[in-house]
């Protein structure tokens, strides 16, 4: 081989392999997304959402508005013919209903549901008449980015629970009933924007529990039903922040049961929600922001990339929060001697861990491998503030 020319290989299999990704993207962009639909099976009324994009192999789910469960369906098209199995594939590979439709000549379908008994009920289905806005924020936005779970959600009634103060603010509790999710908003204590904004976050972030019962459901239904639980705990409310402990324990059909934290942390000035380095920066350079943008897709304010937020977690913040924690609670932090003991000393745990405010400092919740997943769930693993003071973040904050 001449010289250079592994060079030139390795340039020509870039370049392939970046050919290759742009089509996979332009394909992944050319699909149509999802139909929803509405309509009745028999007297019911029911939401339908169908990926018709692969004929051979069309998936899709749908709820009865009485019961707002999902039911999974697959299928294929053959012949304008829709014939789609209700339920996935489980272990006995048991008889399951099945819905057969064809176009009603316009944008619609109908067609009959049948069961392995020999029930049969008439379907009909148009497309999903939706209003332009609502006035909860989230809502609004599921109508254009998730029309299916908007018309879930919208016939969903929050009931009012219990009333609490926490450190001098009032909050209001509010409880949907079926996922059983919990949350509260504050009822004074800041200026009306500043309340408006905070509980626009804590609504969204209820109802994206309710979104996550719902497809923990439907993941378990080949398996039987799941199990979602949530625990929801205030911990640092200020003029600054609020900050809160939401802890979800679940059994969504997969190996094993699981269980984390995922906490939220908000601006109390703005409502707008705050990483870590907003709050605590141990780089030299300039503070940066970053937030995952799936859970929070409409601010779109990163300033990094996420390699450059993962080099600066692993090689920077990790290394100095363990050098904290070793002086500030040695015990804890000892090298194990059995290989299957909890190493609290490892810098890959502190990578990405939860976090959340409280009076005493930051919280942070170590993030282990699913084998070691009991080592998690640390009391005492608190950052004091006394810490930060020499490592203030990028948002001007006052704390304790």
């Amino acid at each position: 081989m001449a010289k250079g020319s592994g060079f030139s290989l390795l340039i020509i299999n870039t370049k392939i392999m970046l050919l290759i990704l742009s089509v996979l993207s332009f394909a992944a962009m050319a699909e149509d997304p999802p139909v929803v639909l509405t309509g009745t099976i028999g007297k019911l009324e029911v939401v339908v959402e169908l990926d018709l994009n692969k004929p051979e192999a069309i998936t899709g789910r749908y709820f009865y508005q009485k019961y707002h469960l999902d039911l999974p369906l697959n299928g294929s098209e053959q012949d304008g013919e829709l014939s789609l199995q209700e339920g996935t594939d489980d272990f006995n590979d048991s008889p399951r209903p099945v819905l057969r439709l064809q176009s009603d000549g316009q944008a619609g379908w109908e067609g009959t549901w049948s069961n392995p008994q020999g029930k049969i009920m008439p379907i009909a289905l148009t497309p999903a008449q939706l209003p332009e806005s609502n006035s909860d924020a989230f809502l609004t936005r599921l109508i254009h980015n998730d029309p299916y779970e908007y018309l879930r959600l919208s016939t969903l009634t929050l009931k009012k629970g219990k009333q609490q103060t926490f450190m001098g603010y009032p909050l209001q509790w509010w409880h949907e009933p079926q996922s059983n999710i919990s949350l509260f908003t504050l009822d004074s204590g800041y200026t009306d924007a500043q309340l408006s904004n905070i509980n626009q976050r804590m609504m969204a972030r209820l109802w994206q529990e309710v979104i996550d019962y719902h497809s923990c459901m439907l993941g378990a239904s080949q398996f039987g039903k799941g199990d979602f639980e949530q625990t929801v705990t205030p911990e640092l409310l200020s003029p600054s922040v609020v900050s809160v402990k939401i802890s979800t324990s679940y059994d969504c059909g997969g190996a094993h049961p699981d269980f984390g934290d995922s906490p939220l942390n908000l601006n109390a000035q703005t409502g707008i929600p705050l990483s870590l380095e907003d709050i605590l920066w141990v780089g030299k350079d300039k503070p940066f922001h970053y937030m995952y943008a799936d859970d929070h897709a409409d601010l779109n304010t990163n300033t990094v990339s996420f390699d450059d937020y993962s080099a600066y977690r692993e090689k920077s913040f990790a290394p100095w929060l363990i050098s904290q924690f070793k002086q500030l609670y040695a015990n804890e932090m000892q090298k194990p001697k059995g290989e299957n003991e909890c190493d609290y000393a490892d810098a890959e745990i502190w990578y990405f861990p939860s976090w959340y405010l409280t009076p005493a400092g930051i919280h942070f919740g170590p993030s282990f491998a699913r084998a070691m997943r009991a080592c998690e769930g640390t009391s005492w693993s608190v950052l004091p503030w006394s810490a930060r003071e020499k490592n203030q973040g990028g948002v001007a904050l006052t704390l304790p």
